[in-house]
């Protein structure tokens, strides 16, 4: 089946929206990796016993789940 020029362009245009609405998602991805690690630096600078603690625990529970052997 041969297309027309105006489907053609409808593609094109369907194309385009579609690339604007990828680079909108990475820009708010990036964003909210950003303020997570901001958040968490600002929360380690402020209580940093309990920081420890949570990665002592979240190192814990990952060395037992993928333990190699």
């Amino acid at each position: 089946m041969v297309a027309n020029s105006s489907t053609m362009k409808r593609e094109e245009q369907v194309a385009g929206e579609v690339a604007k609405t990828a680079e909108k998602a990475i820009k708010q991805g990036k964003q909210l990796t950003t303020d997570a690690v901001d958040y968490l630096t600002d929360y380690a600078h402020a209580n940093p016993g309990a920081a420890a603690l949570w990665c002592l625990g979240v190192g814990f529970v990952l060395g037992w789940k993928l333990k190699p052997w």
